[in-house]
């Protein structure tokens, strides 16, 4: 088959053997696979994630050999393996989360030597993750799932039950997603910030009530708009008056060294922090003044099965609208530059790759 490799630091594309399923796998052709940022810091940084993680022990991953990246795909059953129970029949197109399961355990697809990725033309997958994509979903959208599915999962840690109102910093991919999420939840407000004026745009377009540049006036400064006491004078006053308030849910969805420290000095008080962005730096917080406003920390991290699945099921049902994720589709030769578009924070959200194209 055809396909794209890293090597070493550098993607290549190469003509690599046809993979074969094995018990309780299928064989499946990629129609399409989105570039994720951690392929983009894989491609550069594998080595030293590797170490970091251990998976060079487990024997998951060798960084010095080739590997087939690409973990946000939809594709189409080509054969089954042993075992199989044939439950959806080949031609039929499939989504699944992303892991595989063969002799050393579960294996991340596309972050492993054994399970290709999506920027092949063929992958294996294991038979009984698979999801039918529904109502007739183009494969190029229902590839987005994995991604969506990242926000969906940090979405669902605000309660729309206590009527919060959210602030998205950042609106690269993920917090593109969390925005989209959060208003197919029914929660809102939702207030999103980013430099860019390109990201601010497409933040409106998937759902932001209120769009700010931080570089010219501070998110912050819009709570008493919406009902949430700004400092610990403003919320007891409110307490003492019996005044109906709000809270704040504030997504950190950058990862930028020191931004949690910046949103803890400005957040209100009881505010719920949402960890998104990924950070692999050692970082530094003041904790006491979390502490006097008694801040609520969540760290976030992919997503459940049954949050996969419920993002399919909004995507296909037009609940969330993916079309503005998608920037473009390339094919294999063009994958590369596509690598170096996406490094440069733009108007790029999700670039797409058709491996079946040259």
């Amino acid at each position: 088959m055809k396909a794209v490799v890293r090597r070493g630091a550098a993607l290549i594309e190469a003509d690599c053997a046809d993979p074969v399923p094995g018990m309780g796998q299928v064989l499946v052709a990629t129609h399409a696979c989105g570039i994720c940022g951690s392929d983009l810091h894989a491609l550069k940084g594998l080595d030293e994630s590797v170490k970091r993680s251990g998976n060079a022990s487990s024997g998951t991953i060798d960084p010095s050999r080739d590997m087939i990246m690409g973990h946000e795909f939809c594709g189409e059953i080509l054969d089954h393996g042993p075992g199989c129970t044939h439950g959806l029949k080949a031609g039929t197109r499939v989504v699944s989360v992303p892991y595989a399961y063969g002799p050393n355990g579960q294996e991340l697809v596309g972050f492993s030597n054994r399970f290709p990725g999506g920027f092949g033309e063929k992958m294996l997958l294991t038979e009984r993750t698979l999801l039918e994509v529904p109502n007739g979903l183009s494969s190029e959208h229902a590839a987005l799932t994995e991604p969506m599915a990242v926000g969906a999962h940090a979405a669902g840690k605000a309660d729309p039950a206590t009527r919060p109102v959210a602030l998205v910093i950042g609106c690269g991919p993920v917090g593109l997603a969390v925005i989209a999420s959060l208003k197919a939840r029914g929660i809102g407000p939702v207030i999103a910030a980013d430099y860019s004026a390109a990201r601010r745009e497409l933040a409106a377009r998937v759902g932001a009530d209120v769009v700010v540049d931080p570089g010219t006036s501070s998110p912050h400064d819009l709570w008493d708009r919406f009902d949430v006491p700004a400092t610990l004078a403003a919320a007891t006053e409110a307490e003492l008056a019996g005044r109906d308030t709000r809270r704040a849910v504030i997504f950190e969805c950058v990862g930028a060294k020191g931004l949690i420290q910046g949103i803890i000095e400005q957040a209100p008080p009881h505010s719920q922090l949402v960890l998104v962005g990924t950070c692999a730096h050692p970082d530094t917080i003041v904790p006491v003044m979390a502490l006097r406003k008694q801040l609520r920390f969540d760290f976030v991290y992919a997503y459940t099965p049954d949050e996969f699945a419920e993002t399919l099921h909004r995507i296909a049902e037009g609940q969330i609208d993916v079309a503005p994720f998608v920037s473009k589709v390339v094919g294999r030769s063009d994958l590369a530059a596509a690598f170096d578009e996406l490094a440069s924070p733009g108007a790029l959200v999700k670039i797409l790759v058709d491996p079946r194209r040259a």
